[in-house]
């Protein structure tokens, strides 16, 4: 169970990490298969699904709280080997991946599904140059079911290996604003801030809903996709996973690029790679 909150946490800090799939890290480390099995046999094999999916939950969770500052931290002061170690993740998680089509040829109908999503990739990293935008989250019933919504497309995102869901909330402008929320609602918590704690509420309650509602119904096109078409499936992943680390260096800011900082992202990369390589496997 140790290793099952562990790798959750992994999962938690791609989840809150720009350009870093938390689907990805789910295939890495073999949960993928599993875990979508039990969200969309959760009600048939209730017991067996709970002891997967909790552990990872609350990995997730502890990480999404814990670390978010932390990870906020590094992505502003130390930016090249922070986004160089987040590539080193998910490059560890190819040859994995690779073992899922080994003897399957690249024919021409799995080379499209792989080039089309490393495009979405790339240009959602391209747009996302420009989407950190706030959002207005104050309590109405438009912004409510905004949110609501928004967190139905982070939560499918996420959950789609090689894509990134934060990756996509800064793209709809909302990922400053819940990350905030978070570390508000936190620090409220901890000074028993009733009234503060009720207006964070405000905003990650309809987010919440709305990611859990995303995992579940993207967990059941999912499962149908890999039952029909299960090589396509892995080559598309494979496009999504190529072109998750380009599209982490198109956001990184080089201008603090210098000989020590490339050496460091260098040795954050193997880091990473090495982290991937351990939590892998069945």
């Amino acid at each position: 169970m140790l290793k099952t909150i562990l790798q959750g946490v992994v999962v938690g800090v791609a989840n809150i990490i720009p350009g870093v799939s938390g689907g990805t890290m789910m295939v890495a480390m073999g949960l993928y298969d599993k875990l979508i099995h039990a969200i969309t046999h959760l009600k048939s094999e209730f017991a067996k699904s709970m002891r997967l999916i909790l552990p990872i939950f609350i990995g997730a969770a502890l990480a999404i709280i814990i670390l978010s500052r932390v990870f906020e931290f590094l992505l502003e002061q130390y930016p090249i080997p922070t986004n160089f170690a987040f590539c080193g993740l998910i490059a560890g998680s190819l040859p994995f991946i690779f073992q899922k089509v080994k003897g399957k040829r690249a024919t021409v109908s799995r080379m499209i599904p792989l080039l089309v999503f490393f495009a979405i990739v790339i240009l959602m990293a391209v747009m996302g140059e420009t989407g950190g935008k706030a959002a207005d989250v104050s309590f109405t019933l438009l912004n409510e079911i905004k949110l609501l919504l928004v967190g139905i497309i982070a939560a499918a995102t996420m959950v789609i290996p090689g894509v990134s869901g934060s990756m996509m909330l800064m793209l709809l402008g909302y990922y400053d604003t819940i990350l905030r929320t978070i570390n508000r609602f936190m620090d409220a918590l901890f000074a028993f801030d009733i009234p503060e704690l009720l207006v964070q509420c405000v905003i990650l309650i309809p987010f919440g809903i709305g990611v859990l509602l995303g995992i579940f119904l993207i967990a059941k096109i999912i499962e149908f996709i890999f039952a029909r078409a299960e090589t396509h499936a892995y080559y598309a992943i494979i496009g999504l996973i190529v072109a998750s680390p380009a599209a982490i260096l198109i956001k990184v800011d080089w201008s603090t690029f210098s000989v020590l900082s490339l050496l460091a992202g260098i040795v954050t990369f193997a880091a990473g790679w090495f982290v991937a390589a351990r939590l892998g496997g069945e």
